[in-house]
């Protein structure tokens, strides 16, 4: 771990740093020992055939509208950026896949696919070479030629990005606490102690840095430290506009969704959603110009990412026509209402101590209770009350729903928890 000069530990940090070190070093031996469990042979098929594709396809067909013109696209690639509301479209997705009893790839032990790791197929749960899925949608650290190798070669692959401003403020909110370097900010308003001189805790190479710069770069596998100018930039936006048949925003989530249900010939119904993940607005730190300047420029890469798919989804706002748009989303609010009045008790989110039911309680950051959550309502119709739980249901809670044994996370939670 690298420390900066002048940084002074206080006892208490001093105190945390080998529970830090301690937990961490057990997730990174976890991954090197699960990612090399798997031992493909050349001679083995390696990629995921046509047939499948085509075979969920013909099942999904005939529980689909007789009158649809377009069959709805089953294999799919949501690649989960942080801190863009991509939690409430994994909702979606896990909810579209049970009911279509479709497979998806899933994490082993632990909700990610030992991010900030590049992904390898070996990190899917019970995998085998030539193992063909549905969905993949957990959290990684994008690797291309190791996701295609998963998924039919139809498969549709989406994502989503936010402001880079606003992005790195609730990334700073969420994550500094995980950031050793971090520790030796002093005052109330640390984000801003630390943009007005960034390198003085920060440092490429230092632990968990890359939460602190350039985070949606860093998702998408490439480096997170290049400088303004540097021509890999541009490059790496080329490559995703290649690989991305869809790139959502969330400053305009409801105007995503719709797309999204265009490009997937999905029906209204499969993208009701409720807000998962989101915080306390009391717990918002508002930039003024200039620091969202400082901001800008510290965090380049991804304003530069931002602002290519920024105007590629404008365009495909356009294709698909204004008028068509503001209607089709009027429609979605209407029903998110319909759904949040049978579904939510008080009709809104609530902290996280006032959740009753802890499996609708939300994973909160180091050291906070900003993430807010639902309550299911008591005198619910029985006949929604299964719908409602899994639209309530955060991530973490969906995946031990789905099969999957998260012991890790729940270690790294408890630790967590006590520590801090």
């Amino acid at each position: 771990m690298l420390w900066n000069k002048g940084f002074k530990c206080t006892a208490v940090v001093r105190g945390l740093i080998p529970w830090v070190l301690m937990t961490n070093i057990m997730l990174v031996l976890y991954c090197l020992k699960t990612t090399n469990h798997v031992n493909i042979r050349p001679t083995q098929e390696e990629t995921c055939p046509l047939s499948m594709a085509k075979t969920n396809q013909a099942i999904l067909s005939e529980s689909s509208k007789p009158k649809q013109k377009c069959s709805p696209k089953v294999n799919i690639m949501f690649m989960k950026t942080h801190k863009t509301a991509s939690s409430t479209i994994l909702n979606i997705l896990f909810r579209f896949g049970e009911k279509h009893k479709l497979k998806f790839a899933l994490p082993d032990r632990r909700n990610d696919f030992c991010y900030p790791q590049p992904f390898l197929r070996s990190q899917v749960k019970d995998y085998r070479p030539g193992q063909c899925f549905n969905i993949v949608c957990n959290h990684m650290r994008f690797n291309h030629q190791e996701v295609a190798k998963l998924l039919p070669p139809d498969a549709v692959y989406v994502t989503i990005l936010r402001d880079p401003v606003d992005l790195f403020e609730s990334a700073f909110h969420y994550y500094h606490r995980a950031v050793p370097l971090t520790w030796g900010i002093s005052g109330k308003n640390k984000l801003t102690e630390f943009l007005n001189n960034p390198e003085a805790f920060y440092s490429p190479e230092a632990f968990n840095s890359f939460y602190l710069k350039n985070l949606l770069f860093f998702d998408f596998g490439f480096n997170n430290n290049l400088g303004v100018n540097d021509p890999r930039i541009m490059e790496g936006i080329h490559s995703l506009s290649q690989r991305f048949h869809l790139v959502l925003i969330a400053e305009y989530f409801e105007e995503s969704l719709i797309l999204l249900k265009d490009l997937l010939c999905w029906s209204m119904d499969d993208i009701l959603y409720f807000k998962l993940n989101a915080r306390r607005t009391s717990s918002v730190n508002h930039l003024d110009p200039e620091m969202r300047v400082k901001a800008l420029q510290w965090n380049w890469a991804d304003w530069k990412l931002y602002e290519h798919f920024n105007a590629t989804f404008w365009q495909k706002v356009e294709a698909y026509g204004r008028e068509r748009m503001e209607q089709d989303v009027k429609e979605l609010r209407r029903r998110n209402a319909e759904m949040r009045a049978i579904c939510v008790d008080g009709g809104d989110a609530v902290e996280a101590q006032k959740i009753k039911d802890t499996r609708f309680r939300p994973w909160q950051p180091v050291g906070e209770k900003s993430i807010m959550g639902y309550n299911l309502r008591k005198d619910i119709d029985p006949k929604w009350k299964t719908i409602c739980g899994k639209m309530l249901t955060p991530e973490i809670q969906y995946l031990s729903d789905m099969g999957v044994n998260l012991w890790v996370t729940r270690l790294w939670g408890w630790l967590k928890d006590s520590i801090f």
